[in-house]
């Protein structure tokens, strides 16, 4: 096996047997990513010296038996937005005063507990407030699988770098969508973990960060590390005891509902339906009941909670000044201008519109165990747009799927189950009752079985 080819845990086994070494791996990967980025630009920051410096200690350490935590010597991004000492944090946008941060964010420092090698950042658009790749920082981020295609967003380039093999491990965030839909278009695993399962700071109503990989084994893995409790994040769930690896589920008595439609926004493709419903399929073959589920969102929810997040990015731009806030992504100013038109009732109105779906999803588990749905209602759209619908006035129509989970706190999940007619990947979701995480893990590892791995990944151009 050529170590390019390896998972992060195939990895680890390959150290520990002496297969190949981190520092194999490691130069490898630099002439992967020196092939690849030119064309979808996916990292921030990349440091090549650092990751094969960083690959020789590893090395040694395997060398002696000895490494010094359970992620020694793999390579790692995470999103620009997650801090990591020493490298500023532009926010995808060029009117951001380029300081260093301080000191590692809660994800960082734990994957460096690990010895993770965390070798670059990874792109995403002006504040993270866009469904795409398109950012005036750090340019335009494409899909590997077709470089004409959007990745998604806002975790766009760790979407992009897993899809394209830039090392095994991605960490991104998610307020909305922003780990599941560049997981959905880009044919990864994508987790949104309860929320406070994985500790962030800042931590916001609704924010998450969590693993983007090719595999369930390899999110699994990382939720080992990353779901260590660390006390700058107020909303940080108790320390558990959760067996990460354990990933076996007896499916015989558990009831699997089945949402296809979102409640509001853009209308699902047949291609997307068909894989829900193949995938329903497989879970009934497996001994799930299936019932179908009503959405959870409705049209006041999705516009209550854009005026709330309108007036919410235009108090950020009135703190640039006017030549500023003109270099800033136009559809994030267009978008974000009708905020300042709003009442403090109409802004408190939309806030409030995060506990109407918190009640709404809580619900939605009173007599099923789990849910399965689309993750997007589309596979695909044009790599410069800077939102599905490309729309400023109606950004968020592609929300209905994923948004109402982070409010309402519950786990979900993308994963690829299938393509496209030309070729795309579709992803599915996965969501699971609140703190249920472990089992969200396990459903998507069983679908991960019956679908066989994808063994088609995109390669670079000039190959």
């Amino acid at each position: 096996m050529e170590p390019l080819d390896c998972s992060a845990t195939e990895l680890l086994a390959a150290f520990r047997d002496a297969t190949f070494t981190p520092t194999d791996y490691a130069e490898a990967l630099v002439a992967h990513i020196q092939a690849w980025e030119p064309h979808i630009n996916a990292l921030y920051a990349f440091d090549e010296t650092t990751l094969l410096e960083g690959a020789a200690l590893s090395t040694e350490r395997w060398r002696r038996g000895a490494p010094h935590g359970p992620l020694d010597g793999i390579p790692v991004t995470v999103k620009e937005l997650i801090a990591t000492e020493g490298t500023p944090i532009p926010q995808g946008t060029v009117v951001t005063e380029l300081t260093p941060a301080p000191t590692d964010a809660p994800p960082s420092a734990r994957l460096r507990e690990d010895r993770a090698l965390i070798f670059a950042k990874t792109t995403c658009p002006d504040f993270g407030m866009m469904s795409s790749g398109v950012s005036t920082f750090h340019g335009l981020t494409r899909n590997p699988w077709r470089l004409d295609t959007n990745p998604g967003g806002s975790s766009s380039g760790a979407g992009a770098a897993a899809a394209a093999g830039l090392g095994p491990l991605h960490v991104g965030t998610d307020i909305g969508g922003s780990v599941r839909l560049p997981a959905a278009w880009c044919g990864l695993v994508g987790f949104k973990p309860t929320l406070g399962r994985i500790p962030i700071d800042p931590c916001y109503t609704g924010r998450c960060a969590g693993p983007m990989t090719r595999s369930v084994e390899d999110a699994a893995l990382m939720m080992a590390t990353l779901a260590r409790s660390d006390r700058r994040d107020p909303t940080r769930l108790p320390p558990s005891t959760i067996d990460w690896r354990d990933l076996s589920i007896d499916l015989r008595g558990l009831t699997l509902g089945v949402m296809l439609d979102a409640g509001c926004g853009m209308t699902v493709e047949p291609q997307i339906l068909a894989a829900v419903e193949a995938a329903a399929a497989a879970f009934e073959r497996a001994g799930a009941k299936l019932v179908p589920v009503a959405p959870v969102m409705t049209r006041a929810m999705l516009d209550g909670l854009d005026n709330f997040w309108r007036a919410r990015q235009w108090k950020t731009l009135m703190a640039l000044s006017a030549a500023e806030r003109e270099r800033v992504f136009p559809m994030i100013t267009q978008w974000a201008a009708r905020g300042a038109e709003l009442s403090a009732v109409d802004a408190v109105h939309g806030f409030e519109q995060t506990f109407a779906m918190r009640r709404s999803t809580e619900a939605a588990f009173d007599a099923v165990d789990a849910i399965l749905s689309p993750t997007t209602p589309l596979y695909s759209f044009p790599a410069e747009y800077g939102h599905p619908s490309n729309d400023p006035e109606h950004p968020f129509e592609h929300l209905g799927f994923t948004l109402p989970w982070n409010m309402g706190e519950q786990p979900a999940l993308s994963i690829n189950a299938g393509f496209s007619h030309d070729g795309l990947p579709i992803g599915v979701q996965l969501v699971g009752p609140r703190f249920e995480d472990q089992r969200v893990l396990q459903l998507a590892y069983a679908l991960e079985q019956w679908r066989g791995p994808i063994r088609h990944w995109p390669t670079p151009p000039s190959r």
